[in-house]
């Protein structure tokens, strides 16, 4: 119904304009008495799929990507549809309205989004009213730093989010690789990293210890870098074992091969051309780590065999969100269903097993 119907709809919108309508109806609909328990229910997602990290209980290894429910107004409905877990945000400390229209555009023949949204959120203190509504999965808050902040104070921010944050939190993403808030990228530099992520850690660990705090990196960096920082986070968890993971990878600034016309607007790219990107990256983060660090794959994934080969290739679990915009909210339940039937015939009788299977 929603690819016949709903998304043609849809799709003649502005597509920042179909995302709001979309945000809006979902929220909607997580507040009307028992509408979520009731698509949980049919949703529940099989037993093989569960797994237990940082002390919660993961239904899927599927989670829904930051960026889309920007406020968590819609964590009713979305916790609901079979997602073993929702990430949030980007949120910062301040409300700020992001970069100027239109900041959003569809590549369909690419099966692709270009954004230059720029951080736009309510703030921390709306979110921490969003939070507070029903919930059926673990919600994560990715956290930022507000554009006018500059970077040599931006562990400030970082740090008033958690402040603001962790009595709701499931667990904190530090996002230091979104193309669109100027400087930003450079905070992914392994000293620069390290001293923000030891700021967050020495906040969560005051405030509500064993708070999962995992740490978002860019497809762009060259491979030398990449592993710097990859490395440099790990060196925080093999120390002090706070460090919860890697969200591998945010959207990236190439254009390669490329064919719709807004190939050439602005902006980070997701969806299908950022997959073997993001494939390569997981597997080098989880040799370099030796699987010692959880790895949540994103980018590209749009099948169950798409989720399949990410998990082989080191991701404890996997987040999904331009391939949301074009196949609907039926999505994570058929990649759920389509992930138990390629377990069973790789021989795995449990979803952990598989992870990191192809390099091991």
């Amino acid at each position: 119904m929603y690819s016949r119907f709903a998304r043609p709809l849809l799709f003649r919108l502005d597509a920042e304009q179909a995302h709001h309508l979309t945000m809006r109806g979902a929220a909607l609909a997580g507040q009307l008495p028992g509408v979520s328990s009731l698509v949980a229910a049919q949703t529940r997602p099989h037993p093989a799929l569960a797994q237990t990290l940082w002390g919660r209980v993961y239904g899927s290894p599927l989670g829904l990507a930051a960026g889309l429910d920007k406020n968590a107004e819609a964590i009713s409905l979305f916790t609901a549809l079979g997602f073993g877990f929702v990430e949030v945000g980007t949120v910062t400390p301040r409300p700020q309205p992001g970069n100027p229209l239109p900041r959003l555009f569809r590549l369909p023949e690419d099966r692709a989004l270009i954004n230059r949204m720029g951080f736009n959120n309510l703030g921390s203190g709306q979110m921490v009213h969003n939070l507070r509504r029903p919930r059926h999965a673990p919600v994560w808050v990715n956290i930022g730093r507000n554009k006018d902040t500059p970077n040599r104070e931006a562990a400030r921010d970082y740090v008033d989010g958690v402040r603001s944050l962790y009595r709701l939190a499931d667990g904190f993403v530090v996002n230091v690789s979104s193309p669109n808030t100027p400087g930003l990228r450079s905070l992914q530099a392994a000293g620069e990293l390290s001293a923000l992520v030891r700021a967050v850690l020495d906040e969560v660990a005051a405030l509500r210890p064993g708070l999962a705090v995992l740490v978002k990196l860019s497809p762009d960096m060259q491979d030398g870098d990449f592993a710097a920082s990859v490395e440099a986070v790990a060196d925080i968890q093999v120390a002090e074992q706070r460090v919860a993971g890697l969200v591998i990878s945010n959207t990236t600034l190439s254009r390669e091969g490329l064919k719709h016309p807004s190939r050439t607007e602005a902006g980070g790219l997701s969806g299908g051309p950022l997959a073997a990107r993001s494939q390569a990256l997981t597997s080098q983060a989880y040799r370099l780590t030796r699987g010692t660090l959880p790895i949540v794959g994103v980018g590209g994934l749009f099948t169950a065999e798409d989720a399949y080969a990410r998990i082989l290739a080191g991701a404890s679990l996997i987040e999904v969100y331009t391939s949301l915009v074009y196949a609907g909210p039926g999505l994570p339940r058929r990649i759920n269903a389509g992930l138990l039937q390629l377990l069973h015939r790789g021989g795995f009788r449990h979803v952990s097993e598989a992870v990191g299977a192809g390099v091991r």
